[in-house]
Parts: structure tokens; C-alpha cells; sequence
């Protein structure tokens, strides 16, 4: 399936309670996404690590899926989400092959 939308990020403000957030973008893999948590005041960012301090649900799933934190987003934090898939090549071209590499 071809990621067709753009938009890859969302950022949600944190409240001291919710644990679970809404990704509405298809992702294929758990790890194809990233999380990081933002303290406002200061602009420090810190990577979170999945099964550490996060679970995903909703890998590929057209319609998205969420991400629960272990622990929720204090007041004063932003939880920022976003897709970035490894950028492999999986298909072996073989030369002089019936289906034309050039044509790829």
C-alpha cells in the first residue's frame, strides 16, 4: 500500500491523565513511529522508546492507529508523533530478467 497523505506529525498537549493518542495516518510497522516528548518551557525533547515508555496499535490499518504511553504527558509537555519508515529497497531486480529493470 502507498502512503498517500503528506501529513505524518501530530502533536497533543499534555494533561496529566490521558494515556492514549490517535495517529490518523497509515503507518505499516510499530516502529515506523516516532515519539517524542516536548517541556515546553524550555524546548527539550526527549525520544521515547517503544515498549519502554509506549505501546502502537494500528499498524497497517489504512485508517491509523494510537499510541498509549505508559506514563501521560504532564501539563506543560507536548507529545509529538510522527511516521518515518525505513527507506529500504526489498525488490531484487534480476538482469536479463522478462520484466524490463530500466522500466522500474
Amino acid at each position: 500500500m502507498a502512503l498517500s497523505s503528506t501529513t505524518y506529525r501530530v502533536a497533543f498537549s499534555g494533561n496529566g491523565s490521558t494515556t492514549v493518542f490517535s495517529f490518523p495516518y497509515y503507518f505499516l510497522l510499530d516502529a515506523d513511529l516516532v515519539v517524542i516528548l516536548r517541556v515546553d518551557s524550555t524546548g527539550v525533547e526527549t525520544t521515547k522508546t517503544i515498549t519502554t515508555h509506549y505501546t502502537v496499535s494500528g499498524a497497517a490499518n489504512p485508517s491509523g492507529g494510537s499510541v498509549t504511553m505508559v506514563t501521560a504527558p504532564a501539563v506543560g509537555e507536548t507529545l509529538i508523533v510522527y511516521r518515518d519508515p525505513a527507506l529500504t529497497q526489498d525488490l531484487d531486480i534480476t538482469a536479463n530478467d522478462p520484466l524490463p529493470a530500466e522500466n522500474l
